[in-house]
Formats: structure tokens, sequence, C-alpha cells
């Protein structure tokens, strides 16, 4: 694989100006009106749009996307082969289509897991089999991808994930006291505590990776973790560069969309077959998806105070509310190295769930080995979209490079505290934890035959 990295970000930079342009990749993709890209790529944009579409929080959306692009990656091995299934082996007549059973596997997933897109799924799968000829290879490729939805939609039916999307759901709290995680401005309901109940696609078990609890509140790494949030992650901050917080805007971005945006540049920019298209979709979806099942568990574990809660201590009723997680206007943390300030709110909203650890600091450090090991170097040398200040809403306009997969964990550790959102102890936590995933994965799932 060190060979497809070389001309990543060249390639890159041109295959997506291409893209958000809206230009198909060939005269028949856009006669067909679907996305640019492979059967493969294609499909993994309609998931993409359907999951994200659906209002699915990332750590949710993240597990239909693993159901999707597994069911996608069996069904195209059992025809193809070069690697081991995620689930049971398909049997597969000579000569089958791949890109039907893509098309199939794809789209009796999705249809599965979202029956309101009926109508939007059905004309796009009509549209992808119209391009395919009509023949016994269509429906031996049709027989293998509706072999491999069911078996994926089997294996994982009652696997803990909870209906409808972004519902909440009760969870283990502990006694009031500093240092406990309360709601945040503006007070949403804890989101989605039921993903730590979710059996991973991989792991063992959601705790496999617990990281060691939180520091004290007595000791010099949460004095120092403070001091820094609240310097550096202020909305008003005076430290924070121009630079500094266009970055922490940048990470606002949906994580689905932007390493999944990122799979389809790394193969179109390596020429990637449809097997090796496959895989790196699947290697992306179902390696997030257990690190936000494991960060998850760790956060409603923990339960650890955000920094809006920490800084604004017992001073400003308006940082809490009556949540039955604390007083209200709130607890300080005891601690004479620290100062209270009322009124302190960080660059960007803070996320509704626990802080620690760092959720966005899991799924990029786990998407760091995740390229790391597909491209066989961690001089990973790629491009990631983003959100741009100066831009639309929810627009992924702005491109940053990171030439090796720790120069993207020691971004995200950096983006979180400019946000506001993050001790650095936290996000360096989640780093660890989302490494520790990916490794584990990694060696259990998606290896070459032979």
């Amino acid at each position: 694989m060190n060979v497809m990295r070389r001309h990543v970000r060249a390639v890159v930079i041109a295959i997506t100006a291409v893209a958000f342009t809206g230009i198909a990749g060939t005269a028949q993709n856009a006669a067909a009106a679907l996305p640019p890209g492979n059967a493969i790529e294609q499909w993994n944009k309609i998931a993409e749009n359907t999951v994200v579409g659906s209002g699915a929080f990332q750590n949710e959306g993240l597990i239909y996307m693993a159901y999707e692009s597994a069911a996608v990656y069996d069904a195209v091995v059992a025809i193809k082969g070069d690697y081991a299934p995620y689930n049971a082996p398909i049997p597969a007549a000579t000569g089958a289509s791949a890109d039907a059973a893509v098309v199939e596997a794809a789209y009796r997933t999705l249809v599965n897991y979202f029956p309101t897109q009926a109508a939007t799924l059905g004309a796009q799968y009509a549209e992808a089999l119209g391009l395919i000829p009509d023949g016994t290879a269509k429906n031996d490729g049709k027989a293998v991808g509706l072999t491999a939805a069911n078996q994926i939609i089997n294996l994982r039916n009652g696997d803990g994930r909870m209906t409808p999307i972004g519902l909440s759901t009760s969870f283990s709290t502990v006694a009031q006291a500093p240092g406990v995680w309360r709601l945040t401005p503006p007070f949403a309901l804890p989101q989605t505590p039921w993903v730590a109940n979710v059996r991973p696609f991989i792991l063992g078990s959601a705790d496999q990776v617990l990281p060691d609890p939180p520091p004290s509140l007595q000791s010099s790494d949460w004095v120092e973790g403070f001091n820094e949030i609240k310097s550096y992650g202020a909305a008003n901050s005076s430290m924070r560069t121009t630079d500094q917080t266009n970055v922490a805007r940048f990470w606002s971005a949906n994580v689905i969309r932007q390493y999944n945006g990122l799979a389809r540049d790394v193969a179109d920019a390596c020429g990637l077959d449809l097997v090796r298209t496959a895989r790196l979709a699947a290697m992306v979806n179902v390696v997030g998806a257990d690190a936000q099942i494991s960060v998850m568990y760790a956060k409603y574990h923990y339960l650890f105070w955000r920094p809006v809660t920490a800084i604004n201590g017992g001073l400003d009723p308006t940082a809490v509310t009556g949540d039955a997680f604390g007083p209200v206007p709130g607890y300080g943390d005891g601690n004479a190295a620290t100062a209270e300030q009322a009124g302190w709110r960080p660059l960007l909203p803070t996320p509704n769930h626990p802080e620690y650890p760092a959720a966005h600091g899991s799924v990029s450090s786990a998407m760091a080995e995740v390229f790391s090991t597909f491209l066989g170097t961690s001089r990973i040398d790629v491009g990631i979209h983003g959100f741009d200040p100066s831009g639309a809403p929810l627009n992924l306009s702005a491109v940053r490079h990171f030439d090796t997969a720790q120069d993207l964990r020691k971004e995200i550790v950096d983006a979180r505290v400019w946000a506001g959102v993050h001790y650095r102890f936290s996000g360096v936590a989640g780093v660890v934890l989302g490494r520790k995933v990916a490794k584990y994965d990694l060696r259990r799932a998606f290896q070459p035959v032979g």
C-alpha cells in the first residue's frame, strides 16, 4: 500500500474540487444522476446522506454507517475475494456481478433501517441497477448482496441500538459533587446514553479499552487543564489566535461526512478497485462505530464535568439548570489554584454528553490508525474537508492537510481545547482510546486472505 499514498494529496484536491461542483466522475454516472465514483463510492455517499440527513448524532450515525459498509464489504469479497469477510462467508456463483451485489446490499440494508426513506432510496436503487446489463450475472450479484444485507441485519438484531433517532435514555448517575457532569447550555437532554451499551462490532466489550479516571480536582493536571481551556477556549479569548479559532471551527463539521469523504478521495487518488474501496469504507465505519461505542461508555461511566460547568463553578446560576445532577448555581472545584469566572462561555456550543474522554479525539485517532494501516505508512499525506467559518452553514469547504497520523491526532486535541469544549487531558485520553480500538479491530478484521 505504500505506493498508494504517494499522490494522495495532489489528486485528492483535484478530485474533491470536481465532487463539490457536482460533476459526476463518468458520463455513465452523470446519466444516472448518482453520486460520482464506483458503485462502492456511490452507495457510501448515499448512505452518508441518508444517515446524516436523518438527524442522527455522529456517534449513533456511525453505527448505521457500519451496518451498510459491512454488508457491502461482505458482498464484494464474496465475489472478488482477496480479503476475509466480516461476517459469515457467502457463496457466490462464478461471474456474479459485484456492482449488482453492492447496489443490493447497500439498498437492502439502508431501507431496513430507514424505511421512511424508501422512496428516495428506491429511486436510486432503480437507477443504479439500470446501469447494469440484465442477465444471470446481475441476478447472481443481487442474490449475493441480498444475503449480505440479511446476514448483517440478523447479526445486529438486538445489539442495543435504540430508536427513534436521537433518543435520550436513562443511565446510572453518581452522587452530586464537584466534578460531576451537569447539563450544559442550552441544556439539551443527555445525548444518546444508550450508545454506551451497544454491542461493539469487533471489540469484545465497550469497556475493553476503558481509560484511567480523569485527574483529581486537587491535582496539577486538573489545574493545568482548567487554566488552559479557561484562557484559550473562551468565546471572547484574547489568547487564541485567528488561525486557532478557524481550526476549532473547522472541526465542528460532521465527522461522518469528513472521514467517509476522505475515504472516497483516497479511493479515487489511489485508483482503488471495488474490493479495496469496500474494505476502506468498512474499516472507516466499523472501526469508527467501535470507537464511539467505547468513548460513550467511558463518558457515562466517569460522568466528568464540562469546562463551562467547572469554570462558572458556584458563581453563575445561568451556567446550570435544575437537572437533578447538582444544585443551582453549582459547585466550585475547591482548588485554590483555580479561579472561577462567572459568565464564561466556550467558543463552540458544548455537546450534550459528559466530558471525559473526548469523542472527537477518539474517532479522529481511530481514523488516523485506519488510514495509516490502509496506506501502509504513518505518513498519510491527506487533505480533510471541514467547516469554513466564512462559508455557508454546514459547509465542508475548508481543507486542511496532514502529513502524518500524529499531526492529525495533535490537531484534534488542540482544536477541542481552542473550542472550549474539552480539557487537554480529555483529548489525549480520547486519542489513546481511539488508537487502541483501531489497533485491536484491524488486527482481527478486513485482513488479506492467504
